[in-house]
């Protein structure tokens, strides 16, 4: 008897439809499962077995069962293979709605119970199904139903086991349909940025970096705020978008769940400690896992004590901050995962990290100050957009409580302001904001007043810039301008962007 059952597979955090194909028959007893299975699959000829029969079914045990996973090109991996393969043996002995059977889509690891367990990549298989318009169903584990609740055109039913999912094709049971998100609570961040005191400087840089997407750099003692701040960033950024969630949904879908702050549209923070290795920061391995590059992606990458990274690590950022993707290649396959991330960094401006603090006495020699400034390469520094100094906070800042502080909130109008801008002008556009504009959107974007435009000159040629920073300059200036919703850029606002680079020049262009 010949059958077939529709499931899933994934191709780095892409999803595609996979068949699988039962053909049982006389012949030698035993199981075979082909189609490129990777060891996982190949190791669940036993687990199906056992969940078939604990859950009083009769399994073929006197014939030949031979397993097809098309299309037999693409390795297959993981463990949710074993619900659509348990049905396809059990279409031998058991009636079921074919109908329901064709249109519907199976994803399940099975326990020697029955019992459906929880899956990865599942958002990844389920976006992949829904692009076949034969699929209106799809039937998962109901451990894995939050990360579901947010897949638009398509029905996803969840499982506790086995049984369930036959009834259901039996007609005698109504599985549960996945809900909609707003039935989970969302609990709002604790960090806000009135508990950031003074620090009026650094709090504009962030707001204007997080209102058009453009890296950040803080250098300065420590406990000056850098880490404070960057901690905060994400409270004041507009939430993600239908296809930046479906697009990070999907690459922590693959690592096995989506954290709840991704399920209520929160853009991920990512915070890796400065002893991370390179397949980590960057993504690789046997695997090919994504790195912390491709799990910030569309939110924030926070490199705090940023000069503490290895140069190596350091260097490695050049491809996916310019490129906004990582390709991973092994000598089968080449994967590549969107890698567009906010980097913020952070670091102390030498290794005691009192070199220009006016309180303390930086006791490095000038070597050891040039060495380690010097990790921070030139197409690194180029490819930064703001450069802010932070400073020990004084006392006087620390104890008064008489002056309000400029909260999240308020903070976040100034960044929807520019944000709505920015969603109108790229509507027609595959872009979102301006730092991601090329140079000859730049030239139609960013037009300038006279006074403007001679101001820029002059620090081009004072300062020497180099093509990439001079457009960042300009970008940085276009959202500082979308923030006042003035449609040229001003002086004004020229000599803001410029006043984000003078800590560039204080520390670097002297080394």
């Amino acid at each position: 008897m010949f059958s077939q059952v529709i499931t899933a597979g994934t191709y780095g955090i892409d999803g595609f439809k996979v068949t699988v194909e039962a053909d049982i028959s006389k012949g030698m007893p035993g199981i075979t499962i082909v189609g490129l299975p990777a060891v996982a699959v190949k190791e669940s000829k036993d687990r199906i077995k056992s969940a078939i029969t604990n859950s009083l079914f009769n399994y073929p045990i006197t014939k030949k069962i031979v397993i097809n996973l098309s299309p037999a090109d693409v390795k297959k991996e993981g463990s949710h293979y074993d619900l659509p393969i348990a049905l396809a043996i059990l279409s031998e002995n058991v009636s079921m709605n074919n109908e329901k059977i064709k249109s519907t889509a199976f994803l399940g690891e099975l326990s020697l119970d029955g019992k459906l367990r929880k899956i990865k990549a599942s958002t990844a298989m389920i976006l992949g199904l829904v692009k076949d318009e034969n699929i209106k169903n799809v039937i998962i584990p109901k451990s894995n139903e939050k990360e579901a609740s947010m897949i638009p055109d398509i029905n996803v039913y969840t499982a506790e086991d086995i049984n369930e999912v036959i009834e259901y094709l039996q007609d005698v049971r109504e599985l549960k349909r996945v809900g909609d998100f707003s039935s989970y609570i969302n609990i709002p961040s604790s960090k806000d940025f009135s508990d950031v005191k003074g620090s009026s400087a650094i709090k504009r840089a962030a707001q204007i970096s997080a209102a058009g997407f453009h890296n950040l750099f803080m250098i300065g003692s420590p406990g000056s705020g850098k880490t404070m701040v960057a901690s905060r960033m994400n409270t004041i950024m507009p939430l993600l978008n239908e296809d930046e969630y479906i697009e990070v949904s999907k690459i922590y879908s693959f690592l096995g769940e989506i954290p709840d702050d991704i399920v209520f549209r929160n853009r991920p923070f990512r915070s890796p400690h400065h002893t991370i290795t390179y397949t980590s920061l960057i993504g690789g391995g046997a695997m090919a896992i994504p790195g912390e590059v491709v799990l910030s992606h569309s939110g924030i990458l926070f490199m705090d004590e940023f000069l503490n990274f290895d140069k190596k690590l350091i260097q490695g950022l050049r491809q996916p901050i310019e490129d906004k993707f990582v390709t991973i290649s092994r000598v089968n396959y080449k994967l590549t995962y969107p890698s567009n991330f906010l980097l913020v960094a952070a670091t102390n401006p030498c290794p005691c990290g009192n070199f220009m603090n006016p309180l303390k006495e930086c006791v490095c020699t000038e070597k050891k100050i040039h060495d380690y400034l010097q990790k921070a390469s030139g197409p690194i520094l180029d490819r930064m957009d703001i450069f802010v100094e932070t400073t020990p906070i004084p006392y006087d800042d620390l104890t008064n409580n008489a002056t309000e502080e400029m909260s999240s909130e308020k903070l976040k109008k100034g960044v929807y302001i520019a944000v709505q801008v920015q969603k109108e002008r790229f509507k027609d556009l595959n872009i979102n904001y301006n730092s991601q504009m090329n140079s000859k959107q730049i030239e139609y974007y960013c037009k300038l007043e006279s006074d403007a435009e001679k101001l820029i000159q002059m620090f081009f040629k004072s300062s020497k810039l180099t093509a990439r920073s001079y457009h960042r300059l300009l970008k940085v200036a276009r959202t500082i301008a979308d923030m006042e919703q003035s449609e040229k850029i001003k002086q004004n606002h020229i000599a803001e962007a410029i006043s984000f680079r003078k800590t560039y020049s204080k520390y670097w262009e002297k080394i």
